[in-house]
């Protein structure tokens, strides 16, 4: 029996297609006043459109009442907690908002003088300096629109500097425990990908790395605390073997919010990282963007990082293109700015402290959970978590459940599910992050949620196979609708 479920709308909703009545509308003007004209005739036929064969008739009310119930049926951060492993989707203070809304931030032009940006350029500038002492590095530019580009700006840089002594060399080590764009960065940037294994504790074999750590390695990607949300222990000598053989060290920082204020990846040998300012420092997530990846490096790379870079004349910044050594342009303008401004707000508000304890209680609070299921679910890994867990379904297969299955059902308790069979080191994986925002109340939820789920897959199996039960549309067929998916309404045929 389900116990402490959200309340929700559960009601069908029908499309404003077919809730469409022929001269129904949303909106009551006066009527013309002057003599009406022919569009055609006063623009021309070639710039008047078609009437929309089918457009929707709606009133205003209807038209409201539509969108606002769509809008509750939309699981959202701001209606209870994403466990997304490797994805930390947590929430976002709404003080962000109110500064990148400033009428001075929000409104400037990308194009405007220096002269009238130096506000602008002052916040970028902060940004930079503090990311440069959270990571222990030298130079940041803020330029990538995301994390995987983020990812393929560092690679270009290790790439860039290599080709400056006289060898890009040819391939990239990618620990088998990474994120799934590291091997696909290494390829679009011109290198081939080899896989190391991990070992009995979900950590880079460093026998392995010894091994495969020739004169045709550029870099070792690695990510860490990695997908297992487990920290690499003996990173600094990884580091050592790469930089032995001339190779470099790229850290994917996706999961850097379970090291701010503790770690500095600078402090242990890495030599480039990108950072997800939507996972670390709070900024808007998903839907397409906008988004920002900044990348962090060492003094040595600092030449080859991406142009304009910021300079300080004397009290003033300016934008410096003058770098022959430069990789280019990587996105148009400095970066999203808007974006930028939430994370250095986040990082103020928090001050050095703040952060700190952020990244404390994300790391407790996933040990708080990995604690409460581990007698319930499968640990294949024991090594210490950082912020995030991951589980098996390989005590549920007995039964026929698998993953998807709990996840499935874990939509009828009201959440929305963890990270499905993934990372792939981990067969059948249930990748759970609360992150640093959830209180122990939700998380005492989540966790009743799960062991119910376990118990029933124990006594009751098929309530889980053919879950949800409680959602307006039951399981779909995901292969076909990836596959073939159906975006565009049309009305039912006549007859």
């Amino acid at each position: 029996m389900i116990k402490k479920v959200r309340p929700h709308l559960n009601q069908d909703e029908a499309l404003l297609f077919e809730r469409s009545s022929p001269g129904k509308r949303a909106y009551q003007l006066r009527g013309l006043d002057v003599p009406d004209v022919d569009p055609a005739a006063a623009l021309g036929a070639s710039h008047v459109r078609a009437e929309i064969e089918h457009f929707p008739e709606v009133s205003e009310v209807e038209a409201i009442r539509h969108f606002t119930k769509l809008s509750t049926q939309n699981y959202a951060i701001d209606y209870g907690m994403y466990p997304l492993g490797s994805c930390t989707m947590k929430y976002n203070p709404r003080i962000n908002e109110l500064v990148a809304r400033t009428e001075g931030i929000a409104w400037a032009h990308p194009y405007q003088p220096e002269s009238l940006a130096q506000g602008c350029l002052q916040v970028l500038a902060a940004l930079e300096s503090a990311l440069i002492e959270i990571c222990g590095m030298d130079a940041v530019t803020l330029q990538p629109a995301a994390g995987a580009h983020g990812e393929w700006t560092g690679i270009m840089l290790i790439r860039a500097l290599l080709e400056s002594r006289g060898n890009p060399r040819k391939r990239i080590l990618v620990p088998d425990s990474a994120h799934g764009t590291n091997p696909a960065t290494a390829a679009m940037t011109g290198y081939a990908v080899e896989n190391i294994a991990s070992n009995d504790r979900g950590m880079i074999d460093l026998a392995a790395l010894d091994r495969a750590a020739n004169d045709e390695i550029a870099a070792l990607m690695v990510t860490n605390p990695s997908t297992l949300g487990i920290f690499e222990e003996n990173i600094m000598k990884a580091a050592e073997i790469l930089h032995s053989r001339g190779a470099l060290v790229y850290m994917d920082g996706a999961n850097m919010n379970a090291l701010v204020g503790l770690a500095r990846p600078g402090d242990f040998g890495i030599d480039v990282m990108h950072l997800n300012l939507h996972k670390t420092f709070s900024t808007p997530h998903g839907g397409g963007g906008p988004g920002a990846g900044p990348v962090a490096v060492k003094k040595e790379l600092d030449a080859f990082l991406p142009v304009p870079r910021l300079k300080r004349l004397g009290e003033t910044l300016a934008l410096d293109y003058d770098r022959p050594q430069s990789i280019g342009k990587v996105r148009a303008y400095y970066g999203n700015f808007g974006v930028l401004v939430r994370a250095l707000a986040y990082i103020l508000a928090h001050g050095g402290p703040g952060l700190r304890n952020a990244t404390l209680d994300a790391i407790l609070n996933a040990n708080y959970i990995r604690k409460q299921l581990e007698p319930y679910y499968d640990l294949p890994y024991k090594s210490p978590s950082m912020h995030e867990c991951v589980f098996s379904d390989d005590l549920q297969s007995a039964k026929g459940v698998r993953t998807g299955d709990i996840a499935k059902r874990l939509i009828d308790y009201g959440f929305h599910p963890y990270t499905v069979s993934f990372p792939l080191i981990v067969r059948g994986a249930l990748m759970i992050e609360p992150t640093e925002t959830e209180s122990k109340m939700e998380l005492d939820l989540f966790i009743d949620a799960m062991i119910s789920i376990a118990k029933e897959v124990e006594n009751e199996p098929e309530t889980v196979l053919k879950a949800p039960h409680l959602t307006r549309t039951s399981r779909v067929d995901e292969v076909t609708a990836a596959r073939k998916p159906i975006l565009r309404w049309t009305p039912p045929a006549e007859g």
